[in-house]
């Protein structure tokens, strides 16, 4: 089994890579592989509560998200300055994230067999 982290950078709702990323996510822990995110820059809104895109037509990305559980995806992991740059801290997102900081990223990175960056 291959270890694999998903390193997502955009907003939700922001198009369709946000989806695509979340598809191929959601697919590669159906095979039974180690998955972990780490949400990167405007990633950090990906889990932002209050959010309510049925407004705009669009896919609820945070629905996604908290069916992760199913897949055995639970680490889920954000960088510290990108959540404090934003204004956001842990207690605003949907789901609880393992903080890290800018300068332990690359090592975060180090401990899987796969990156994948959208």
């Amino acid at each position: 089994m291959k270890s694999y982290l998903f390193v997502l950078r955009k907003p939700a709702h922001s198009g369709a890579l946000v989806q695509e990323m979340l598809d191929i996510i959601l697919t590669t822990a159906a095979f039974d592989q180690k998955v972990c995110i780490l949400l990167l820059d405007d990633g950090v809104f990906q889990l932002k509560t209050g959010q309510n895109p049925e407004c705009a037509s669009m896919k609820d990305t945070v629905a996604i998200f908290k069916a992760l559980e199913i897949y055995d995806v639970n680490d889920i992991y954000a960088e510290v300055e990108s959540l404090q740059e934003r204004g956001l801290k842990p207690g605003d997102l949907c789901l609880p994230v393992q903080e890290f900081y800018r300068k332990d990223i690359a090592g975060l990175m180090k401990r899987f067999d796969v990156v994948f960056a959208g």
